[in-house]
């Protein structure tokens, strides 16, 4: 009897360890599917048209911002080549914002030795100034946020805090707080002016553009980013004893200048209400083209619906493009585009945006209900012969998307290597030069997969694990 007491306990441990190491599940993908997964795959490995589409965007209109005469124009160049592509619906939704456009921007270094010219961009949302005093340096933002306000009352306040270099730009993220906050805080400690190390991982003599904060809450110090190098010399002059700057700069502003979003679909042959979300944003920062941030995500996403588009038969759910305006200055196509579609936001199956340069893709994130997981394992593995890998279920998308994860709209984030998108980003590096081919395509290869696999397939990407137990391990 102990013996065969032994042998039970001995079976059910092995099914209960082997029970633990089965492998995830993964939602099947049918034959038919696959096989337009692998044509759309060869099909973008082989074609320039993201490029040609980069190219156009560059070339013809240039740098794009945000509620300039520019970036109109951007939009009316979207919408012809979206409309020569094949698409429905095309159309530009309208809406307005703050605009501001830099026209001066002068720093000047006074010694007891004499003067020193610094490189140095307006911030985005900073007034005008023509000011000049002593400096002092803090280290890092938290180092300002600590600082009593006697230590900074009618000085120029200089953050010198570096950005670190990473491949999934988690470094920009915790570098970029200073951008954002210094002129807040530095205006409400007093301070006559903000100037920060540029928020960029190049060592160039050119400025890092950026908003100074997204949107103003409060009244702002004059704002600038200097040079990577002259941020140095900064600080060795300042190591030899007391520093002043005269710090020059004029803005232009107005309220209500027009933006928009521009749209293109490719409607679904049973369920056009669905909608799966794919896009870039149109508008850019002005001192370089804006190739990689983000005419790249604009051709990416606009390519990959093209090839969709050009399969034998359309997809269950609507694939829709959407080109986003105002991005740069404050997420305002992201935030418009959620408010004038809040009441089909149920209907949104999953959205995932490019716009973070054009370097090969190497994961796949989601934000998925606990029970759809084992679509981001499928997902992964038809996007395995990419070269990619799965990543997390945290992903918060795009940045144009965050108004759409708020109600609800499931992520996905096709990760590009970033280790030197920002030696180039808001800088006037970022011209078409910097895209290779090949990453492109790439590229493309990997959204046309994963928008038509969710365009095709029935898949609930809402879907918790209680209501995926009920109804068995894979749909």
């Amino acid at each position: 009897m102990r013996l065969h007491l032994l042998a039970a306990a001995l079976v059910l441990t092995v099914a209960t360890a082997a029970a633990q190491t089965a492998p995830p599940p993964v939602a099947p993908i049918p034959a038919p599917v696959q096989a337009n997964v692998e044509r759309l795959q060869k099909a973008a490995l082989a074609s320039d048209l993201a490029y040609d589409i980069v190219e156009s965007l560059t070339t013809e209109v240039g740098p794009r911002l945000a509620g300039s005469d520019a970036e109109a124009k951007a939009r009316e160049w979207a919408v012809e080549m979206l409309r020569a592509n094949g698409f429905q619906n095309v159309r530009i939704e309208p809406f307005t914002i703050p605009y501001w456009e830099r026209r001066i921007e002068r720093a000047t270094v006074i010694t007891p030795r004499g003067r020193q010219a610094l490189v140095v961009v307006a911030l985005g949302g900073s007034p005008s100034a023509d000011v000049e005093a002593g400096v002092v340096r803090f280290a890092s933002m938290a180092a300002l946020n600590a600082a009593v306000p006697e230590s900074v009352r009618g000085k120029i306040v200089f953050i010198d805090e570096p950005t670190v270099r990473t491949q999934d730009g988690s470094g920009y993220g915790a570098g970029v707080g200073k951008r954002g906050q210094c002129g807040t805080v530095a205006h409400a400690k007093g301070a006559a002016a903000c100037i920060i190390r540029s928020v960029g991982t190049h060592s160039h003599r050119f400025a890092h553009q950026g908003g100074s904060t997204h949107p103003r809450p409060a009244p702002v110090a004059p704002s600038a980013a200097v040079s990577p190098p002259d941020a140095d010399q900064l600080t060795r002059l300042l190591a030899r004893g007391p520093v002043r700057v005269k710090l020059e700069i004029g803005v232009e502003t107005r309220e209500n200048a027009p933006s928009g979003n521009v749209i293109g679909e490719i409607v679904g042959r049973e369920r056009p209400d669905e909608i799966i979300v794919i896009g870039g944003h149109l508008d850019s920062w002005d001192q370089g083209t804006g190739a990689i941030d983000d005419g790249a995500g604009v051709a990416i996403t606009t390519a990959a619906a093209k090839l969709i588009r050009d399969l034998p038969r359309r997809p269950r759910r609507t694939i829709r493009v959407v080109l986003f305006g105002a991005e740069e200055t404050g997420i305002h196509g992201g935030i418009a585009y959620a408010r004038q579609h809040a009441e089909a936001m149920g209907k949104h199956i999953v959205a995932a945006e490019s716009d973070f340069g054009a370097r090969e893709i190497y994961r796949i994130r989601t934000r998925f209900g606990e029970g759809a997981l084992p679509y981001a394992r499928a997902l992964q593995g038809a996007l395995a012969p990419l070269r990619i890998n799965q990543g997390d279920n945290a992903t918060g998308g795009g940045p144009d998307l965050g108004p759409m994860r708020a109600a609800g709209v499931p992520m996905v984030e096709l990760s590009q290597n970033g280790w030197d998108y920002f030696d180039y980003h808001h800088t006037p590096d970022d011209t078409l030069d910097k895209i290779d081919r090949t990453e492109l395509r790439q590229n493309v290869a990997a959204y046309a997969t994963f928008a038509y696999l969710a365009a095709e397939m029935d898949w609930d990407f809402r879907k918790t694990a209680d209501a995926a137990a009920e109804k068995g391990r894979t749909p």
